[in-house]
């Protein structure tokens, strides 16, 4: 694995599953690492055991969003790697099932989380030249009846991700997304069983790490990596949009 030596790498949802498995690797690369989770027990667990700091912090909070970047600037003179890694199952849907109060932490945890942590980490990825991986999932290039909530966010976070990959070249900070198919984490508790009764492969949370390490150590900006269980990881390839249709001249 090459080094990441000196690097000061901050990843939200760092207490398990892919963010875990985010901040293990990172370590491993000679990253310093802040872990930022809403899970105080399990977030001190990981840092302690990567030789890292670990900072309080629930993403769908603006203020808590600034806190932790603060801590990483106070603990280590910056930031120049950020996982925005939070995120959440809704488990309700549009119809009689449809709970409000659900909606709106969903929308907080998966969506507002990528946007205000992207926006408290900019300063000092601008100052530094950083990089920014939000973890979307194929749930936001595919269809997800089962959750139209969870796959609205994440469709939300791949289109960020392509507007604010080119919109950030000039500022030096380049921004990123995978897209996970099943891995080992909390979100798939609910399901777990049943995609092994029905043999759906489940991927280790390292493998998206894999994924996230490998975009902060290249050069694209813009691109929504799939991560899927047997493949490697790489860019999806959207289709471009049909263009106008203009009748000649008469």
């Amino acid at each position: 694995m090459s080094s990441l030596g000196g690097k000061v790498a901050l990843v939200t949802g760092g207490a398990s599953g892919i963010g875990r498995a985010t901040c293990r690797a990172l370590a491993d690369a000679g990253a310093r690492v802040v872990v930022a989770d809403i899970d105080e027990a399990g977030g001190r667990e990981v840092a302690s055991s990567v030789g890292g700091d670990f900072v309080t912090c629930d993403v769908s909070s603006f203020e808590h969003n600034l806190a932790a970047v603060d801590t990483a600037r106070t603990l280590h003179g910056g930031v120049d790697l950020v996982h925005l890694n939070a995120g959440i199952v809704s488990g309700c849907g549009i119809g009689e099932d449809f709970e409000p109060d659900r909606y709106r932490r969903v929308i907080g945890v998966n969506l507002d989380g990528v946007v205000f942590g992207t926006h408290a980490a900019l300063p000092e990825l601008k100052r530094r030249g950083g990089a920014i991986v939000a973890t979307a999932s194929l749930a936001g290039v595919t269809s997800v009846p089962e959750d139209p909530f969870y796959a609205a966010t994440k469709h939300a976070v791949v289109g960020l991700t392509r507007a604010l990959g080119p919109a950030l070249v000039d500022a030096g900070v380049r921004f990123n997304a995978v897209c996970p198919s099943f891995a080992d984490s909390n979100l798939i508790a609910g399901v777990r069983a049943e995609l092994e009764a029905r043999g759906t492969p489940i991927m280790p949370a390292e493998a998206v790490a894999e994924g996230v390490l490998e975009l902060f150590r290249g050069d694209a900006t813009g691109e929504c990596w799939f991560v899927q269980y047997g493949r490697a990881a790489a860019p999806f390839e959207f289709r471009n949009i049909p263009g106008p249709r203009v009748e000649p001249n008469r």
